[in-house]
């Protein structure tokens, strides 16, 4: 029994979940843990988890990678039963320890999404021993999971637009940010108003209302979009940029940064180029006596 607590821990598995025994694969060499629904959580569709009746007892006997016990890979084996759903139709019976259509537990998933905020895919797929391409759809797993649970482009009131470049070839992502949570809410490929419509067109003319700041460049397909879904919001320009790209005046001087200024600066104590009498050849290393006089340095 002490055993079964210490894999229940280990696996994060909750009450929903019986474990029937744990054993030692010596073939394959991993860990094969033995599980099963409780019964309330039987004949539950994989998809929305309404109850609907039983279809058949699908392909068997199925098996979910959890996270390794050191160098020993760990995996739940059970039934995977189908249910016949009045929404979704015939689909894999819901279970506790995993999301739908996927071939890793909630564990291992949750730890792979939080190791590619820290580090890149690549890294990631060699320390936990997967595919460079499972790591990026148990990402858009995982994703999915979350926007179906919270609503991100909810209580917006100022919003920050911007589009970024990636890969090679001018590729651009425009995406939106709240400034006050400071988390990027949205972000499509593409870089002009119809992508940016998109964005709107998701948010909802109700909550385009309530939109009051937009910060963005001087892009016109930016101005436009905003103008034309945000009639609330106040749009504020980047004062580093200008539409053309340029740097702008500055607003106090007058003046361009990086030009250089209209009169030489003068120096206390240094005389300017002076023409001598006998070569008629400029000096212009001559440093000032208190007497007056000059003398080459």
């Amino acid at each position: 029994m002490l055993s079964i607590k210490v894999w229940r821990r280990v696996l994060d598995l909750d009450a929903r979940t019986v474990i029937e025994g744990v054993g030692f694969d010596e073939d394959s060499e991993v860990v094969m843990v033995r599980v099963r629904r409780r019964r309330p959580m039987k004949q539950r569709c994989g998809r929305c988890g309404a109850r609907a009746p039983g279809y058949d007892q699908g392909a068997g006997r199925r098996r979910w990678r959890a996270l390794d016990a050191g160098t020993v890979q760990v995996w739940l084996e059970a039934d995977s039963p189908r249910v016949n759903c009045a929404e979704h139709g015939v689909v894999v019976a819901q279970v506790p320890w995993a999301r739908h259509d996927a071939g890793h537990t909630r564990a291992f998933d949750d730890t792979v999404a939080w190791l590619v905020t820290q580090a890149s895919k690549t890294a990631t797929a060699e320390l936990l021993r997967v595919a460079w391409r499972t790591v990026g759809s148990i990402i858009a797993r995982v994703v999915a999971d979350i926007d179906g649970q919270v609503d991100r482009l909810a209580g917006m009131r100022r919003i920050g637009i911007d589009e970024i470049s990636y890969k090679r070839g001018h590729r651009y992502l425009t995406v939106v940010v709240d400034h006050d949570t400071g988390r990027l809410v949205w972000a499509a490929p593409g870089r002009d108003a119809a992508t940016l419509d998109g964005f709107f067109e998701r948010l909802g003319h109700e909550r385009c209302a309530q939109i009051r700041q937009v910060s963005a460049d001087a892009a016109d397909w930016i101005t436009r979009s905003v103008a034309s879904h945000c009639p609330n919001a106040e749009q504020a320009a980047d004062p580093s940029t200008s539409s053309n790209g340029r740097p702008k005046h500055s607003m106090k001087s007058g003046v361009t940064p990086g030009t250089p200024p209209a009169k030489p600066i003068s120096c206390p104590g240094i005389v300017g180029p002076v023409r001598t009498a006998s070569t008629g050849r400029t000096r212009s290393n001559e440093l000032a006596t208190p007497s007056g006089r000059t003398r080459r340095t």
